[in-house]
């Protein structure tokens, strides 16, 4: 049993709030298998391939994420995508936004996914997700892509 006093219960207590605002918003909680200090497990926030549509098509701000290759972003990326290869993503973190949402994508392993996932966590980021099914599932469904 884990027993959190002082600012750690109050941070815990924070995020679990924001975990809440997040499932009842359309993004789905699910717990990654990483375990944070403490031993607690690190929680992979997903987000829908639809809600994540809607937003866009809402004019929601979104930064999509491409982990993949340089040479698969040239071929087709989501709409207004960054590209940071996931071996890239630890030097290059910091051109991700902090203030807008994030969605993290690509065509690898959930493992690999989460594991980039609770890494931009883990710096801070707690205005990011991951895409369920990742680009291919954002395809599947005949969702914009760029470049066309």
């Amino acid at each position: 049993m884990l027993v959190a006093t002082g600012s750690m219960a109050v941070k815990l207590v924070a995020r679990m709030i924001a975990a809440s605002a997040l499932v009842a918003g359309g993004l789905l909680l699910a717990v990654a298998s990483g375990q944070a200090a403490h031993g607690v497990p690190v929680p992979v926030v997903t987000t829908a391939p639809e809600y994540a549509k809607r937003l866009l098509d809402g004019g929601q701000p979104i930064v999509f994420v491409d982990l993949r290759p340089p040479e698969d972003f040239a071929r087709g990326r989501l709409p207004h995508a960054l590209s940071v290869p996931l071996p890239e993503l630890r030097r290059r973190y910091h051109e991700i936004s902090r203030t807008e949402l994030v969605i993290l994508y690509c065509d690898c392993p959930p493992e690999a996914l989460a594991a980039a996932f609770r890494f931009v966590a883990g710096e801070g980021f707690q205005n990011a997700s991951v895409l369920a099914e990742g680009f291919r599932g954002w395809v599947k469904r005949g969702y914009p892509v760029e470049p066309r």
